[in-house]
């Protein structure tokens, strides 16, 4: 069973930032060919995929988040972050990091993490 535990969210000012952490457990070292991606849903809407890293390193964003936000992982502790720069109201939300596919795809796990909550005050 994969365990997903999402950390570093906080109540931001716009224009501030803020780095997500994602620990996942249960894959051993297959995590380090997974692409992991990180997602979000804001009340009232759909979950949103809004960044992925593949095995290699290569990253890719949704246009809403492209040049403020940025993945990384650590395959040594099979952990996903996001530095999240330049944070909007609009970026309020709970975010959860998950398994996704190379063309920019939802893919996730069996299983979902607690999220964290993320809240950009204007």
């Amino acid at each position: 069973q994969v365990q997903l535990v999402e950390s570093g969210g906080g109540l931001v000012q716009a224009g501030g930032s803020l780095r997500l952490s994602c620990a996942v457990s249960g894959t051993g070292t297959i995590f380090r060919i997974y692409v992991m991606g990180w997602y979000r849903q804001a009340p009232g809407k759909q979950r949103e995929l809004v960044a992925t890293i593949t095995s290699g390193g290569s990253t890719n964003y949704a246009d809403s988040v492209k040049g403020r936000f940025t993945i990384s992982r650590d395959n040594t502790k099979n952990t996903v972050y996001l530095q999240m720069n330049g944070l909007k109201p609009e970026d309020t939300a709970v975010y959860y990091c998950n398994r996704a596919r190379s063309d920019f795809g939802p893919f996730p796990f069996n299983s979902w993490g607690q999220g964290t909550q993320v809240t950009v005050s204007s």
